[in-house]
């Protein structure tokens, strides 16, 4: 660049300068104002002001004599300083004047970012930022050359904050801590730079550090300017505030990108038009979303994944791919099932994935605001279904594939695929059985592709056929498929079916083969292994895999990875119509039985080892008939359960009609890995057919028990009426003929609920009754069950004293029974009462330990409990800072387990802390949230802890409005009996005085 005005004035190649001060101030109006006249009156002003020289004419020519002589001794044409009738003008080519280089090269970042192109972007940004040297023209003091100089360095500021921007969303937070630190030292009134701070410091865990930078720029905008911060630097504070920020700083994790597409098949053919016109489409940015719809087995999958891969590398940071099983045996996911799969393929573990749809939303939206992802939505069923599932990042592409048009999208670029044209048909041919075998029948392979409909699964299909058949003749495969039996009339495609290529792939492979086909119909998930096809064909392992070998080399079987196997939507229904023959029906009886049984003996193995020893004899089972499969599945521990999730949750319906016991003994097995995993939705919907199945079958034992689960999903979702009304029905089954450890369970469930309901007396007689229970099960852990949850109570209650004598009993009983989960919630529950009591350092010993012990055990709720009764302790001891940190990661904790109380507990323990913090309005504004969504779930006991405080905001500036809430807090106490009515009456009192 010959010309550099981003700092101190350079011309030429090096860095030379103009000395005299009145050629600079010259120069630097002509680059202010470069390629354009400025005429002689305003370059007289810009040196002299309002008082210049009767020679200021004369001297201007001087000065522009001199520019010109300096620029010949820099090899510079002299003529660059053009004379116009009314002034001056210095004309400059493309890339000679830094600050022209740095508006286009800004212009160029602009539109990556609107593109989605955020790495692309940030280089172009910082690229454009490095032009610069210092302040504009520094060291020319005019001040005509020090007015535009300034709307120069304000330009730089506003870039540095879209580039920080952009570097935010890419994850970049903590290499930009410093850089934003001495921006907002030097423009401390910039509330952008300042929010750009506060999210940096948000992302890499200090909040506190947040929350102070926005306190100081409160004050100091307060000072400086009379006002109070901007809305959007407003929104931020609470959303710091809230542990918002917190809770999805928390999902985020530094990973190796995510690749989840399917292999792309080497052998693609034709759709040349569609894909040049796809990949146009996104490389120009014309949209985030595109439709691709069409009929069964017109290959929409394999032309999305094709379209996929050829455009990836424009996505680095994650390609994703679902089934949404929209036309398939299977019901078509939720949107919230959905979510939940994908969450996972971004490497969310399920505890911390949430319940609730809108949680899960929040999260994905999330993970995907600030990356370049390719999302693959395959065999959508809705507009309705996919509709919530479309990232909101501009960083993102999103491929559906439907058998619908989904027109009820608000964007998306629809494409309609037909079957292929005949050329393209026959060459699919050819790249399956061979180019030059295919080109010596032409005739005969076209007459092939048109029974086949033109579909590419089919012509796949009868092309294998040909490979494997290598003394055929093309023509002899055409006369075969005209005369070959409709199997799939409703599966028509023109004037044939599928069907027959379905038929003529299955008859190559061997009869042991066949028969493990048509057994993989049964399975109802997306993916199975070789022990699955094991227990479904009672065959020894190593057989079972070469069987699913031989039929992935038929292509009736695909292999999406290594070891997991997978049916087409229509190999599935084919396989499905074969054993439908009643000459099968023997077979399927037997193969369905032994599908659910390896499914339930794993299930309940996996489920022990999560269980107290109490729980795990509400199911009683015989020693598997195939132990060595089962061990082999219990082996890959939680990895089995993510991966047989769905077909677990849809067994109990499969077995419902012909083994009514086993659908409610796999909802039973399946009960906590599903609760843990906050899978609450197929909880419900499994113990829900075990009912079903309980009561088709006469036993109230089992209908108890289906009872007693299904509620524990309604408590985890704060529906406590629905849960005790659960409860209460299983109560009486249990009373008829439930055996002794039932009937405890469900008794100190119904105490559980009802406290939750807000009657904690009724909860304790429920306590009672559960302990006046003639004997059963094993009485040690019956007994440490009822200490646990009777010490609770009582802690909660108040009765700190009775609670202690109960907590040291339950500590020795678990230490004996040696249930590692029942003394870590012995110690917690001690050492929060010798909290309560005043007994600050044996507390803080006890409640640490306890936060280990459920830390290694993956419990999230008993480690936010933990947390916040650390924070109150910080609270109490003046270490205000201390005691928000644990509250918020309290607050994470229960957000991450699904637990909607104890995520309302959490942001009322968080909302004191701030207040002792001196911020009363933050407090007052948290403090009002958790009243919403404490009123939303009917929590009694968190809307009278919010309303209290409240009230305590409200206190020092309106003391109506303070009586008035904790009036209303302490009606709310008072029905529960707890021991904060006694706190509140005490303010109420001193209000009045």
């Amino acid at each position: 660049m010959r010309f550099r005005i981003l700092g101190p004035l350079l011309v030429g190649d090096g860095d030379a300068t103009v000395t005299a001060g009145r050629d600079r101030a010259v120069l630097a109006v002509l680059l202010l104002r470069a390629n354009r006249a400025v005429p002689a009156e305003e370059l007289i002003d810009a040196l002299w002001e309002d008082d210049p020289p009767a020679t200021a004419r004369a001297q201007l020519q001087t000065c522009v004599s001199r520019l010109r002589q300096r620029f010949a001794r820099l090899g510079l044409s002299p003529e660059l300083i053009v004379t116009d009738p009314v002034g001056y003008a210095v004309r400059t080519a493309p890339g000679e004047l830094d600050s022209e280089v740095f508006a286009q090269s800004i212009e160029v970042a602009r539109g990556m970012v609107a593109r989605g192109r955020l790495v692309d972007a940030r280089g172009q940004f910082r690229a454009a930022l490095r032009l610069w040297r210092g302040a504009a023209l520094s060291g020319i003091q005019n001040a005509s050359v020090r007015r535009r100089a300034q709307a120069l360095d304000e330009q730089r500021l506003a870039v540095l904050e879209e580039c920080v921007d952009v570097e935010l969303r890419l994850g970049h937070a903590a290499a930009l801590l410093d850089e934003l630190a001495e921006n907002l030292d030097r423009h401390p009134l910039r509330e952008r730079l300042r929010g750009q701070l506060m999210l940096a410091l948000a992302a890499v865990g200090r909040q506190a550090d947040a929350l102070k930078l926005y306190r100081e720029g409160r004050g100091l905008y307060a000072e400086e300017l009379g006002i109070e911060p901007g809305a959007a630097l407003q929104e931020l504070h609470q959303r710091v505030l809230a542990g918002d920020l917190a809770v999805a700083g928390s999902e985020r994790r530094a990973t190796v990108p995510v690749r989840a597409l399917p292999r792309a098949i080497s052998d693609f053919t034709g759709r040349a038009e569609t894909i040049a016109r796809l990949v146009k489409e996104i490389e120009e940015g014309e949209t985030r979303i595109q439709l691709i719809d069409g009929m069964a087995g017109s290959g929409k999958t394999t032309l999305a994944v094709h379209v996929a891969n050829r455009i990836a590398e424009r996505y680095p940071d994650a390609h994703l791919f679902i089934d949404l099983h929209g036309h398939s045996e299977r019901t078509p996911l939720s949107p919230s099932a959905a979510l939940a799969t994908l969450l996972r393929q971004l490497g969310v573990p399920a505890e911390r994935i949430p319940v609730d749809l809108d949680g899960r939303l929040a999260i994905w939206r999330t993970e995907l605001s600030d990356r370049r992802a390719l999302v693959l939505l395959d065999n959508a069923a809705s507009a309705a279904q996919v509709a919530p599932l479309l990232p909101s990042g501009a960083g993102c592409l999103t491929l559906i594939t439907s058998r619908r048009r989904l027109v009820g999208l608000d964007e998306g670029r629809p494409s309609s695929l037909p079957v292929l044209d005949p050329d393209e048909a026959i060459e699919l041919l050819g790249r399956v059985a061979g180019e030059e075998r295919i080109a010596t029948e032409r005739a005969a392979a076209a007459e092939v592709v048109r029974r086949c409909g033109h579909l590419p699964l089919a012509i796949r299909l009868a092309g294998a056929r040909l490979v494997h058949r290598p003394r055929w003749r093309v023509v002899d495969l055409a006369d075969r498929l005209g005369g070959a039996r409709d199997t799939l009339a409703e599966l028509a495609a023109g004037q044939r079916s599928v069907g027959d290529a379905f038929a003529l792939s299955f008859a190559q492979v061997s009869p042991p083969a066949q028969r493990v086909f048509r057994l993989l119909g049964l399975y109802p998930g997306i993916r199975l292994d070789a022990t699955t096809a094991a227990a479904l064909a009672d065959l020894p392992l190593a057989e079972a895999q070469d069987m699913l070998d031989e039929l992935v080399d038929a292509h009736l079987v695909d292999e999406p990875e290594p070891g997991r196997y997978r049916l087409h939507d229509l190999v599935r229904e084919y396989s499905r119509i074969l054993l439908a023959d009643p000459a099968h029906a023997s077979e399927r009886h037997e193969a369905l039985g032994r599908l659910l049984e390896h499914h339930l003996y794993v299930a309940a193995a996996l489920g022990r080892e999560v269980e107290s020893p109490g729980n795990r004899r509400t199911l009683r089972l015989s020693d598997p008939p195939r132990p060595d499969l089962v061990r082999a599945d219990v082996a890959r521990g939680p990895a089995w359960f993510d991966d047989n999730r769905s077909a677990l949750a849809a067994m109990p319906a499969l077995a419902e009609a012909e083994y009514p016991e086993r659908a409610w003994q796999l909802a039973r097995a399946s009960w906590r890995l599903l609760y843990n995993g906050g899978h609450l939705d197929e909880l419900i919907e499994t113990h829900r057919v075990g009912l079903r199945s309980a009561q088709a079958l006469g036993d109230e034992s089992a209908q108890a028990l289906m009872l007693n689960y299904l509620a524990s999903a309604h408590f985890r979702r704060a529906r406590f009426a629905h849960a005790i009304a659960l409860l209460q029905q299983a109560v009486e089954l249990c009373r008829s003929s439930g055996p002794p450890d039932l009937l405890r369970s469900v008794l100190w469930n119904l105490s559980i609920s009802n406290y939750a309901e807000g009657g904690p007396r009724r909860g304790v007689e429920y306590f009672q009754a559960a302990s006046v229970v003639p004997p059963g099960g094993d009485q040690l852990a019956a007994r440490s069950a009822l200490l646990n949850n009777m010490t609770h109570l009582m802690c909660t209650w108040g009765r700190y004293h009775e609670a202690l004598r109960l907590g040291r009993q339950h500590l020795l009983l678990a230490r004996e029974v040696g249930d590692h989960r029942q003394l870590a919630n012995a110690m917690g529950h001690i050492g929060t009462i010798r909290h309560r009591m005043g007994d600050l350092e044996p507390a803080r010993r006890l409640l640490r330990a306890a936060l280990l012990a459920h830390r290694a055990a993956k419990n999230r709720f008993d480690e936010g409990e933990m947390l916040n009764e650390l924070g109150v302790m910080e609270r109490d001891a003046g270490r205000t800072d201390e005691a928000a940190t644990l509250h918020r990661q309290a607050f994470i904790a229960m957000s991450e387990a699904g637990d909607l109380v104890g995520q309302c507990g959490s942001r009322n323990l968080l909302a004191l802390a701030i207040l002792d913090q001196g911020d009363v309005r933050s407090a007052q504004d948290l403090f009002g949230r958790v009243l919403l969504d404490a009123t939303r779930i009917n929590h009694r006991y968190e809307q009278a802890r919010a309303l209290d405080g409240i009230a305590r905001c409200l206190r020092p500036t309106d003391a109506a409005a303070a009586r008035s809430h904790w009036a209303r807090a302490l009606a709310l106490f008072e029905q529960l009996d707890v021991p904060e009515q006694e706190t509140v009456r005490q303010s109420l009192a001193e209000l009045e005085d």
